[in-house]
């Protein structure tokens, strides 16, 4: 996935396209530059079927022991995803989908960045 992306998409047909429900209510505003950290809107399969909620953008290795101080990796290779160990426990059992209406890189310009 690229280092940002957007989300512009209606609450209403996001849980409508992906057959998903909220457990606890959500405000979802249009955002334009959505970087890793931050809270993200995502969809899961939990025991009482798909939900939509938010979760923080990026993935603690299983072998963290600060969760503080520890990298937050956003970003694996999928020719080795299932093969490193920071992301082949998460890759066998832990998926979730990312809504996104677009994505981005930002290229330096002379002095200036512009989102490409």
């Amino acid at each position: 996935m690229c280092g940002r992306f957007t989300l512009r998409t209606k609450l209403n047909i996001l849980l409508q396209e992906f057959h998903a429900e909220l457990r606890h209510e959500l405000q979802l505003p249009p955002r334009y530059n959505i970087a890793p950290r931050q809270s993200v809107a995502i969809v899961r399969q939990s025991e009482a079927g798909r939900e939509l909620t938010l979760m923080r953008w990026g993935l603690l290795p299983s072998w963290t022991k600060d969760p503080k101080t520890a990298p937050l990796l956003n970003n694996a290779r999928s020719e080795t995803v299932a093969e490193k160990p920071s992301f082949r426990a998460a890759f066998k059992s832990r998926r979730c989908l990312i809504p996104a209406s677009g994505f981005y890189e930002w290229k330096r310009e002379g002095k200036l960045k512009q989102p490409y």
